[in-house]
């Protein structure tokens, strides 16, 4: 790890989200990848999507190695200033009115079609059957 740690605020960091300068927060430290983003087994494209925000659950989630954590340590440049990680915005669901009537109108119609296309080609099979027969 670094000798003498520093603190980033969150907007430096996520000003560092391009191939050749990549900074990710895990754990509410934070790792200068950039030399490791040709090696990495994910792609580069990996750890470029998780810059901006808070890596950690992206990290834990794909389950990385002991030997990953430990390699963690020589990317180590600082640990990230809690105040200005912005808070998750809550979740508001969507408000009811012309476009949820919109979007039941639209369900109906699906029914519908679902229903009749099947019986549309159905008949067409009947009728090609019916006078393409031969009379005997």
């Amino acid at each position: 790890m670094a000798s003498d740690p520093k603190t980033h605020s969150f907007e430096d960091v996520a000003t560092h989200n391009q191939t050749k300068d990549c900074w990710l927060i895990i754990s509410g430290k934070v790792y200068d990848v950039t030399p490791f983003m040709d090696d990495h087994p994910g792609g580069d494209e990996v750890l470029l999507a998780a810059t901006g925000k808070d890596a950690t659950n992206d990290f834990v989630d794909v389950g990385h190695s002991d030997s990953a954590r430990d390699m963690m340590d020589k990317y180590y440049i600082g640990e990230i200033d809690p105040s200005t990680v912005p808070l998750k915005r809550p979740y508001v669901p969507p408000q009811q009115g012309q476009s949820y009537n919109q979007d039941k109108s639209s369900d109906f119609m699906i029914k519908i079609l679902q229903f009749l296309v099947p019986l549309m080609i159905l008949g067409l099979a009947f009728a090609v059957r019916h006078f393409t027969k031969k009379e005997d």
